[in-house]
């Protein structure tokens, strides 16, 4: 294999930076969500794991870059731009929209990543339209809440919601409009990541990322909602580096 020395730090933001890391974990945020929502997993993971998060654009640090709003030429994007971090294993982990970002980047892969890890997701034969995405604000607004994310309370504010709203909305957009029917399968294993209570996913819905994987599959449940990972961090980063004790 011929790996590329560039590296892109467009679409990729290094959250730890060791100097011989063993393996990358990449993360991919949720919708309307930022490459900030990981800063905290690299203080609670090994010294030779370097922590990875996709920067996606028209938010934050890349706010003059236009959205993307369909799966296709994201998915393509941060593909490319992970050509250069190919020395060493990669892990890939999704939360929400980014699980689906995360598996369309693993069917693109060659060779394929170490481990892809869907969280708080369906599969995508059980995706569903969700009309919020082609609804006005306040539709938007209050799913957003329902999921009870971080995000939810600086929406209360008109200043802040200007900024925050349109990510959100570009994003809902690529979710409603990614419609793959069949489920594309990847030649890598999975793993499922789920809050118990979460109001949009089940564990039989995630249970069907195994007809996915050509190399074994397993759930794991923790406590809280939608955005269990935020509460619940040291016990998912935990979870997450016993996993990639394998591919270091």
């Amino acid at each position: 294999m011929t790996v590329s020395t560039a590296r892109d730090l467009t679409w990729l933001r290094p959250i730890t930076s060791p100097a011989a890391p063993a393996v990358r974990l990449v993360c991919f945020p949720h919708a309307g969500g930022t490459a900030g929502v990981f800063h905290g997993w690299g203080t609670r993971v090994p010294d030779d794991v370097e922590v990875l998060a996709v920067r996606y654009p028209g938010r934050q640090d890349r706010l003059g870059d236009p959205f993307i709003e369909t799966m296709a030429p994201l998915a393509d994007a941060v593909t490319a731009a992970l050509s250069g971090w190919r020395d060493v294993p990669l892990v890939l982990f999704g939360h929400s929209m980014g699980a689906s970002v995360a598996h369309e980047v693993a069917r693109r892969l060659a060779p394929a990543p170490a481990l892809l890890v869907v969280s708080a997701r369906r599969p995508p034969h059980l995706l569903r339209s969700r009309p919020a995405h082609f609804g006005d604000d306040d539709l938007v607004i209050a799913d957003v809440k329902r999921l009870g994310a971080e995000s939810a309370t600086v929406l209360d504010h008109p200043e802040l919601r200007d900024l925050v709203l349109p990510a959100i909305r570009a994003d809902y957009r690529l979710t409603g409009n990614y419609q793959p029917g069949a489920l594309p399968g990847v030649d890598v294993p999975i793993v499922a990541y789920l809050g118990a209570d979460d109001p949009n996913t089940s564990t039989a819905d995630l249970r069907e990322w195994s007809t996915a994987s050509t190399r074994g599959f397993d759930l794991k449940v923790f406590p809280g909602g939608h955005f269990y990972l935020v509460e619940h961090e040291s016990a998912v980063v935990a979870d997450l580096v016993a996993r990639l004790s394998d591919h270091r």
